[in-house]
């Protein structure tokens, strides 16, 4: 039976599962929800994951949901290309460069998405909180260049888990920040190009990718 993928449209976490999906060229049956309607909350899907979120991957009888779990599944269960490293070393690093992530840019990400984004007008995006963390991304940006002017990717020598995790963010991170409203916010940022320049020539290795568009 064929994957079934349920994922919402700007969903940093679904796109990494397709990243994987893709990269695996694994045949899926892509289900997109609107978020708007509140389709990820409905009967269906609250019986697929009763914290009615998304992404979440069905294949065959087995249900799997939150993102690094899927990766984690889909690598197990289709393990060539591999995403999570070709020996325990590569593994373990990549595992914890995602945990890095998680724990240091990813909230900062969602800080600077959400301020942005808010239908709010009242939300300064000049407060010390925004500003701190717009700080952080940028310092955690200077490590992952340091890593991507030595090596294609950001661990090992191939396209990996850690890649398709921290890809997602960083785009988000720039489309939030290429709101005018953002502008004072984003010197520290933009252009990524120019400021990151290994960081901009990996995200358009990614982008390059097969199965990207």
């Amino acid at each position: 039976m064929a994957i079934k993928f349920y994922w919402g449209s700007g969903s940093p976490y679904a796109w990494r599962v397709l990243l994987a999906l893709e990269y695996k060229r694994l045949p899926y049956t892509s289900h997109l929800l609107q978020f708007s309607k509140q389709e990820h909350k409905s009967p269906q899907m609250l019986h697929l994951n009763p914290r009615g979120r998304v992404p979440v991957l069905k294949d065959g009888e087995y249900v799997c949901f939150e993102s690094l779990a899927i990766l984690y599944y889909l690598d197990l269960k289709y393990p060539d290309p591999p995403i999570f490293g070709r020996n325990p070393e590569e593994a373990g690093t990549i595992m914890r460069v995602i945990c890095e992530y998680s724990a240091y840019i990813e909230p900062n990400v969602t800080k600077i998405a959400r301020a942005v984004f808010s239908e709010q007008s009242h939300v300064d995006l000049g407060s010390d909180e925004i500003t701190a963390a717009m700080h952080a991304i940028a310092s955690e940006a200077r490590t992952i260049e340091g890593r991507l002017s030595k090596s294609e990717w950001i661990v090992g020598d191939s396209y990996s888990a850690v890649d398709m995790v921290i890809f997602p963010g960083i785009q988000l991170v720039r489309r939030a920040l290429e709101k005018p409203q953002a502008a004072a916010l984003s010197s520290r940022f933009m252009p990524v190009e120019v400021n990151y320049p290994a960081l901009g020539r990996w995200l358009a290795r990614v982008a390059a990718q097969p199965g990207y568009e």
